[in-house]
């Protein structure tokens, strides 16, 4: 059975870092993209980057361009997402996401509507 776990979350003071895994099960991470996505209290799910594992290209949202960082480990089967200098905005629970193919064949590639396969989500927490 295809699943994701996402791991790394917590309470960072603005500035701060964090790094978030997203470990899949049931499936070998040779062939998809994954994305990260957030989603704060009260608002919309809305997608932070994405990466294929094939070849590692990335995509990010502009509001985390700079900050944050996308990686694979095919070996690992895991998604990492380093964020750097935290901000009380980015509160939220972050979510990972997958779905069969590369970035490149996908049209909107920070849409919920894309990805098949999602976590069940870890919390960040930005404040002082």
């Amino acid at each position: 059975q295809l699943q994701l776990v996402e791991s790394g979350g917590g309470l960072v003071q603005p500035g701060g870092s964090l790094r978030l895994s997203c470990a899949a099960s049931g499936f070998t991470l040779d062939y998809y993209a994954i994305g990260w996505f957030r989603q704060a209290p009260g608002k919309e799910r809305e997608g932070v980057s994405c990466i294929s594992t094939s070849d590692g290209s990335t995509y990010y949202a502009d509001s985390v361009k700079g900050r944050f960082t996308i990686a694979r480990d095919n070996a690992k089967n895991t998604v990492y997402l380093q964020m750097n200098n935290l901000k009380p905005e980015d509160t939220a629970v972050y979510y990972c996401a997958a779905i069969r193919g590369s970035i490149a064949t996908i049209t909107r590639k920070l849409s919920t509507y894309e990805y098949d396969y999602w976590g069940q989500g870890t919390q960040v927490t930005v404040s002082s």
